[in-house]
């Protein structure tokens, strides 16, 4: 398998705040059946921008120290970006990464405010033959609202990649409840950790595998844990089938409106 979203590097981002705590993370990784492991840090203009140069460094030093303690792991460069104008600047210029230099990119929105220049960073991206790959769209409290602009999404040619820890409730009822609808309706395309911590998620990814296993049967969960990021990191074409319609019943569409 291969975790899709980590923040892992040390001291760049809000995630691993020392070179022990990254090791540690890798070998919780390791432990629970990840063999590659995407280093997705945050790139966020004017407060996150470690530039794609310095941390390839910090990749490569990591890979070697890996290898030096027999840790057989395969780490790869990339960036979580957060939304903005310049996102295809910040890739022409080097300062933001696509996932291991191919010609998929990971993005995220702010968790509350649909942006009102999505559509046009998409074009913008695509334009340049870019793939966009959204983070977690299950945590945004516009698209708990309003699930069918995933669907719109898709249709453009826009990606999805679901936290591990969303079908368990880690980030509340309302996520849990859409990405369960997200995976019967065939709107996911990747799965990540987004660890930040050592402890956390990696320690509840065989429970998160056994209810995603249930919701998409293990052909579908092998494609969003192993073929679809092999395929985005070879910088090969990932078939996207057409979505579902999410259908919210009356109770759960009174959870998304009325609870906290």
């Amino acid at each position: 398998m291969i975790d899709f979203h980590t923040h892992i590097i040390p001291n760049i981002d809000d995630g691993s705040r020392s070179i022990e705590e990254t090791f540690n993370l890798i070998k919780e990784a390791k432990e629970v059946g990840f063999d590659g492991i995407v280093l997705t840090s945050h790139y966020i203009e004017n407060y996150y921008e470690t530039n794609s140069p310095e941390r390839d460094v910090w990749v490569k030093a990591i890979s070697d120290n890996l290898k030096t303690t027999g840790i057989e792991t395969d780490l790869y460069l990339a960036n979580e970006i957060y939304l903005s104008d310049n996102m295809m600047n910040l890739l022409i210029e080097g300062k933001a990464s696509t996932i291991n230099n191919s010609s998929y990119v990971l993005f995220e929105m702010p968790l509350n405010v649909e942006p009102m220049n999505l559509y046009d960073v998409i074009y913008s991206l695509q334009e340049n033959k870019i793939i966009p790959v959204l983070a977690h769209p299950e945590r945004y409290s516009f698209v708990q609202k309003e699930p069918e602009l995933i669907n719109d999404l898709i249709e453009k040619g826009v990606l999805m990649q679901a936290n591990y820890g969303s079908i368990l409730g880690q980030y509340g009822e309302k996520a849990q409840i859409i990405v369960k609808k997200f995976f019967e309706a065939n709107m996911i395309h990747f799965l990540g950790s987004d660890v930040h911590r050592q402890n956390t998620i990696y320690k509840r990814i065989p429970k998160a595998l056994n209810e995603i296993r249930n919701i998409v049967g293990p052909e579908k969960l092998e494609e969003l844990t192993t073929k679809n990021p092999m395929l985005a990191l070879s910088n090969k074409k990932i078939r996207i089938e057409e979505p579902d319609e999410v259908k919210l019943s009356f109770k759960e569409k009174l959870t998304m409106y009325l609870k906290k």
